[in-house]
């Protein structure tokens, strides 16, 4: 299988109180391209961390991130702005809308971006792929939390991403509302062939993956293929 997604001696660190704090220690993994993936552990244990890394939103302190064959630590903040707005979807825990635009238009903010033509109808689209054409001219405060998770998620396929990093994508969610947003996570994770990235603490969530990444203080302690085939 293609690797989109490799992880090679990472390390993340802060200097606090003049003592140095390794929130990450000596990460190594690679992810396959097309595959469901769950990184779990404890609150604390760097998970967040260790999925910013993955998607460039962040630099760590030593070791590479190669994102689909670019190694991300060789790039400056807008080098790496531009391969996340080509390969990468985030769906972050407290969705991260812009609370001034329209459902509609906070999908349609990644394809302005990347200077697409007919994006209102694209963005369309994807908000009736998750059940909210009906809802597009609604603004963030005018959704519920469920709502505002599926425009999310809606926001970060726009781009028609290669790899999707998901941060507690059902933690604010209802039991109810969270089993739908997971279906459709699954649902257009298959359709598209995009690789699935999962932070969770939902371990009934992370069993449903190909694979579950354990991480605790910092480490990976274990790394566990689920026999799942989504």
């Amino acid at each position: 299988m293609e690797t989109i997604l490799d992880i090679t001696n990472l390390t993340k660190s802060y200097g606090s109180a003049g003592k140095t704090l390794t929130v990450l220690d000596d990460i190594n993994f690679s992810i396959e391209t097309g595959s469901s993936n769950a990184i779990v552990g404890p609150s604390g244990s760097g998970k967040t961390t260790l999925l910013g890394l993955c998607a460039g939103l962040d630099r760590s302190s030593a070791g590479s991130v190669v994102l689909n064959g670019i190694n991300l630590n060789n790039l400056n903040e807008d080098k790496r702005a531009q391969v996340r707005n080509q390969f990468v979807g985030f769906i972050f825990q407290n969705f991260q809308l812009l609370p001034t635009l329209t459902a509609l238009e906070n999908v349609m903010v990644p394809l302005e971006l990347r200077g697409e033509r007919n994006i209102k109808a694209r963005a369309m689209d994807l908000l009736d792929k998750v059940g909210l054409s009906g809802r597009s001219h609604h603004y963030p405060t005018q959704l519920s939390g469920g709502e505002q998770q599926r425009v999310s998620i809606a926001r970060a396929f726009s781009n028609q991403p290669k790899i999707l990093f998901a941060d507690e994508p059902t933690g604010n969610l209802d039991t109810e509302t969270g089993e739908k947003v997971e279906r459709l996570l699954f649902d257009l994770n298959r359709d598209a062939g995009t690789t699935l990235v999962v932070v969770t603490h939902d371990l009934e969530l992370a069993g449903k993956t190909q694979r579950i990444l354990r991480i605790k203080g910092g480490k990976l302690v274990a790394d566990d293929k689920t026999n799942n085939l989504q």
